[in-house]
């Protein structure tokens, strides 16, 4: 006698779980409501994009609109973020040579909303903490909002993730930054009432409802939001027990599950009580006081839900927080490597005057007064020089970092060649052996492909050029030989 098969149910499409989805959300919104967020579903997400300001400014990042036929909206809640909304023959966001050179970063709408609940300014140097930075675009932010005169850490767990971050906060060309690879509960056992500013934008399930390249779509279990909500709790207890008594903890996440968010703040109200204050933003998008059977803190109504019909955003959810008080939690010591070990070591005063000098010479480039400015220090690896923030040194020599500051260059046979990272940064100061790119030739120079030795309005003698089109964009570094200007462009550029 055979056995009968058990049968098997298939899979539920993306479609089927994205309905699913939007129906997990009916409860919390009224008919009216509900009726226009399944309505602005339809819509697709308008590209977005935050610029650099400490590459570019407002008015120049406006006339890209006219060269790559975009037209360009503000969003509200940023002042240095813009909509996208492309025209016939316009250019992807991603495809120009601005965001090739870091002067803009593409994120979500939505995803600028937490740096911006700061009260920061960008001349008074604090101490940042991003608690889980990777892949950076909110370092980025925070680094930008502060002027890149704070010191901002960004700590991610994942040591495969790394790597995202480096990169990105090289491309925008932030000196004040520090990159740690730490389990982020740590961080406030190990460093209580140390921060000006805690960023938390925490691991979660995605559930903002609006997909992108990012945050597809897919399954997500109640044992795996349980699981995920007991984490945040934990990750931002560390983060306010991190940052100092008057301080700032700005908690987020790219889901709209109330378990993850409202629950979340709700339960380290339970626990500090008056210790902690959530404050008033001012966006009028309140976070939920009831989910199910249950009933949260009055003040979690100062919190921020945003619904993708209110805003024309993926869902999104941020909370500011004011901690008032030491949290009387208990303490542990930081791991600790001294920095004489890890290879590095800050250049003699003789050297740095000597690379000022050369810069100087060759660049019109001044350095000197670049290093007053951002307080940095040359620190020497190999023959690689980088300038690293004076304050990690000071305070934190003995933190084990994945990377700090920014190339500043390397003595190489042809001498010292600058950085990429480090000219694009500080382009406007290299003035001197520029060489122009002709027009024809500026996609076959940004392919990585070498150009012939007759090129035009080629100055100086220096064999290390800065490349630039015939309107001045900063193209790269190119090495000029006797047939040829090979191209410096990094790979990961070409």
């Amino acid at each position: 006698m055979k056995r009968k098969r058990k049968a098997t149910l298939a899979e539920p499409t993306i479609a089927e779980w994205e309905e699913k989805s939007l129906e997990r959300f009916r409860p919390l919104l009224s008919d009216e409501e509900y009726q226009q967020l399944v309505q602005e579903m339809q819509s697709p997400l308008v590209p977005t994009f935050r610029y650099n300001p400490l590459k570019t400014t407002r008015e120049v990042t406006l006339g890209l609109g006219k060269r790559y036929h975009w037209a360009l909206e503000p969003i509200s809640f940023c002042p240095t973020g813009l909509r996208v909304i492309k025209g016939e023959n316009s250019t992807s966001v991603s495809q120009t040579l601005e965001h090739k050179m870091g002067h803009y970063y593409i994120q979500e709408a939505a995803s600028m909303l937490p740096v911006e609940l700061f009260e920061m300014g960008d001349e008074t140097p604090e101490l940042c903490l991003d608690l889980a930075a990777s892949p950076g675009g909110k370092t980025t932010h925070l680094v930008a909002r502060g002027g890149d005169h704070s010191l901002v850490f960004a700590n991610d767990s994942s040591a495969g993730r790394i790597q995202a971050l480096r990169i990105v906060l090289q491309n925008w060309g932030a000196v004040n930054t520090a990159i740690t690879q730490f389990p982020g509960e740590k961080f406030g056992s190990w460093f209580p009432n140390t921060f000006d500013r805690v960023l938390i934008d925490a691991p979660c399930s995605m559930q903002g409802l609006r997909t992108a390249e990012s945050h597809d779509v897919r399954p997500v279990t109640e044992k795996e939001i349980s699981s995920l909500s007991r984490r945040q709790v934990n990750l931002l207890t560390s983060a306010l027990q991190a940052v100092k008594p008057g301080g700032e903890v700005v908690y987020s996440t790219c889901t709209l599950v109330p378990d993850e968010d409202e629950a979340v703040i709700d339960a380290v109200l339970q626990r500090f009580g008056s210790k902690i204050e959530v404050l008033q933003t001012g966006i009028p998008a309140p976070g939920v006081l009831k989910d199910k059977d249950r009933q949260f803190d009055p003040e979690v109504a100062k919190t921020i839900r945003l619904w993708p019909n209110r805003f024309h955003t993926a869902g999104f959810f941020a909370c500011l927080l004011r901690k008032k008080d030491d949290l009387g939690l208990a303490s542990a010591s930081a791991p600790s490597r001294p920095l004489e070990r890890t290879g590095f070591s800050p250049l003699l005063t003789k050297e740095e005057r000597a690379l000022e000098g050369r810069l100087l010479d060759t660049y019109q480039f001044d350095l000197a007064t670049v290093l007053e400015r951002y307080r940095l220090v040359l620190v020497g690896y190999g023959p690689k020089v980088f300038a690293f923030p004076e304050r990690l040194l000071d305070d934190f020599a003995s933190l084990p970092v994945q990377s700090a500051g920014l190339l500043t260059g390397e003595e190489t046979a042809d001498g010292f060649v600058p950085a990429h990272e480090w000219v694009s940064r500080f382009f406007s100061g290299f003035v001197s052996n520029r060489a122009i790119v002709d027009e024809d030739q500026v996609d076959a120079w940004l392919r990585g492909e070498n150009l012939s030795r007759t090129l035009s309005h080629a100055e100086g003698t220096y064999r290390i050029k800065i490349m630039v089109d015939p309107e001045g964009r900063f193209l790269g570094r190119g090495k000029s030989t006797d047939a040829w200007i090979k191209n410096l462009l990094p790979h990961r550029l070409v």
